[in-house]
């Protein structure tokens, strides 16, 4: 599969596969993280997850200004990988639930977010940019299309099973606890505590408190703080994947930096042995920037409809949903992995075909 690719295209791939593992494995439960460490309605988290995903795009750009400013590309990724760890660092370390200063927390939270988010605008797209400068050798030029599908393949690896962790983790903590995962509970846990339970909403909690718990329950106030404390701290440690995701992607990226381009000892090169510079007619201009707007079309609402699989899809699948698998409970998140699945197993197919 590789043979034919250059050198550093797996190294690259692999180092990305880390990164991106991580960074699903935040995405996957981030809302429900919003919702039951703060209280948060849909609206409220779903504001902050779009906010998170903006600041990643618009940082991305920040991030290829900062490289070709530089011209330390190889720096610049290695910045953004070590500022992700930091943010998922923030993010994993534990802190009391219901929280005592909401205000206080909630910035923390927020910082960390944009941590990550002004990392991974260092790092994803100067890595890929790296990437397409390895099939610029003639070489391989013709093999650039399956390289990057590749290389998209690895990302979407990650993802399927970066979810299956964050939930892994979380509901390991609970069963340590003496306690079962419920989606609802953390919302009914929340309005329990604030004392703005309807008496049928309340009755719902006592059914899923005897469900939820191993154990008698005599204080509902008491499970309530107890329960939301623990399935947070669940999710606190699941962040704590990301940060061993982004040491497996530094480790690699380190190793193989050798094997990876070089784009600024190309510029230089380049600048020296060409003496006259191949201007393009106005028409040129126009038509490509024409096809650039296109693309720029096609690929915003492409990525505005995408992006839901973190927040709509997400409440669908916790709300309208039967989480129930032959008999086994399964967690929202989990549809997370249909559509990398989808990727990884048709990506090989759509390759050999075109």
């Amino acid at each position: 599969m590789f043979d034919k690719h250059p050198k550093g295209l797996i190294a690259a791939a692999l180092a990305n596969l880390g990164e991106r593992f991580g960074f699903y494995t935040m995405m996957a439960i981030l809302v429900l993280f919003l919702q039951a460490k703060f209280g948060m309605n849909g609206k409220e988290a779903g504001f902050i997850y779009s906010t998170f995903y903006f600041s990643i795009y618009i940082l991305a750009l920040v991030g290829g200004i900062i490289a070709d400013k530089t011209r330390n590309y190889k720096g610049t990724i290695f910045t953004g990988i070590v500022l992700m760890a930091v943010g998922y660092l923030l993010l994993a370390i534990p802190s009391k639930t219901p929280v005592d200063n909401q205000t206080f927390y909630l910035v923390i939270t927020c910082a960390s977010l944009f941590v990550i988010a002004f990392g991974n605008g260092l790092f994803k797209g100067n890595l890929q940019a790296l990437v397409g400068q390895m099939y610029d050798n003639p070489q391989y030029a013709s093999m650039r299309d399956s390289g990057f599908s590749l290389f998209y393949m690895f990302i979407n690896i990650g993802a399927i099973f970066a979810p299956f962790a964050a939930v892994g983790v979380r509901n390991w903590w609970l069963s340590t606890f003496g306690y079962n995962y419920d989606a609802d509970l953390p919302a009914l846990c929340h309005g329990h505590l604030a004392g703005t339970l309807s008496p049928e909403a309340t009755e719902t909690y006592h059914t899923l408190v005897e469900k939820a718990s191993n154990v008698p329950v005599q204080d509902y106030t008491a499970f309530a703080s107890d329960y939301l404390n623990v399935f947070t701290t669940g999710f606190h440690y699941a962040f704590g994947v990301a940060i061993i995701a982004m040491v497996i992607s530094l480790t690699i990226y380190l190793l193989n930096k050798r094997n990876f381009p070089d784009p600024s000892k190309k510029a230089a090169a380049s600048s020296s042995s060409s003496s006259a510079t191949v201007e393009m007619s106005i028409q040129e201009v126009k038509q490509r920037m024409y096809a650039l707007f296109a693309v720029f079309g096609v690929v915003i609402f492409f990525w505005f409809s995408f992006h839901q699989n973190g927040l709509t899809l997400t409440y669908f699948a916790k709300e309208y949903t039967d989480l129930n698998l032959f008999g086994m409970p399964i967690s929202a998140e989990l549809f997370q992995s249909l559509n990398p699945f989808f990727v990884v197993f048709l990506t090989p197919g759509i390759m050999a075909i075109f």
